[in-house]
């Protein structure tokens, strides 16, 4: 019996290794996008955005933290929508996150492809977005004689907060410094945000009159860079040895 235990440890301890990683548990970043809104008017126009984030780094593939996000989501057009209704949104927004990389569960070790996807991460978030309308038609074109004076007003808000849900998927790559630790990431992501209310596009708008059965959203694509820094952890990690 005794020897049949040493016989599986043996033949364990030669298919499976243990590998050690350290990180450094602290990271700011910054990045840069467009983004396209899916709102309450058909034409989704194309916008910017920027965002910094700052994260504490549980393992080298699993995060959570704080990012702030802003820039201009526009959307629809007063010449060509049915309605004649166009806005451009300055937003703000802010929200808790959190990602893991699939780093975080498979065993990298030697494995050339399973290496170049570990920074593939999925994410959600929760947080709040303040809408600031730069620009809406408030009131409908060539309707002053039916809807005087100034003609039919679109329901809604130019100024409104709303809650936000982000959904992340993006790739980390990872650059190591002098020290051979996990120092830089440059960061691509693709997020979808779902807003609960109606205020990023400055129209609450009949469910009788208009199409409105859906929560507006806006995507952004990005490009980003995160600095880690602060105290060192260690990760241990089990990978099969080919």
């Amino acid at each position: 019996m005794k020897k049949a235990i040493l016989t599986t440890s043996l033949l364990l301890s030669t298919l499976i290794g243990f590998s050690q990683i350290n990180f450094y548990k602290f990271a700011v970043g910054v990045g840069l996008g467009t983004n396209i809104s899916y709102a309450d008017v058909r034409e989704n126009s194309q916008g910017y955005s920027g965002h910094i984030t700052a994260d504490y780094n549980l393992t080298p593939f699993l995060t959570a933290g704080l990012e702030i996000q802003a820039g201009q989501i526009r959307g629809g057009n007063i010449i060509t929508n049915p309605h004649n209704r166009q806005f451009k949104n300055n937003y703000k927004g802010f929200s808790l996150n959190g990602r893991v990389a699939l780093g975080q569960f498979v065993g990298y070790y030697r494995q050339s492809f399973l290496s170049a996807i570990k920074g593939l991460y999925v994410g959600v978030g929760l947080g709040a977005i303040s809408n600031n309308m730069a620009y809406v038609v408030r009131y409908k074109p060539n309707t002053q004689t039916t809807n005087p004076p100034l003609g039919y007003k679109f329901p809604g808000e130019d100024k409104s907060v709303n809650l936000l849900m982000p959904l992340n998927l993006g790739m980390n790559f990872y650059f190591k410094d002098r020290d051979d630790q996990l120092r830089y990431i440059i960061n691509i992501n693709y997020q979808g945000n779902l807003t609960f209310g109606e205020g990023l596009d400055g129209y609450n708008d009949p469910m009788a009159k208009f199409e409105n059965d859906a929560p507006d959203m806006y995507t952004v694509f990005s490009v980003g860079f995160k600095y880690n820094f602060g105290p060192v952890g260690i990760s241990k990690r089990i990978f099969e040895i080919n």
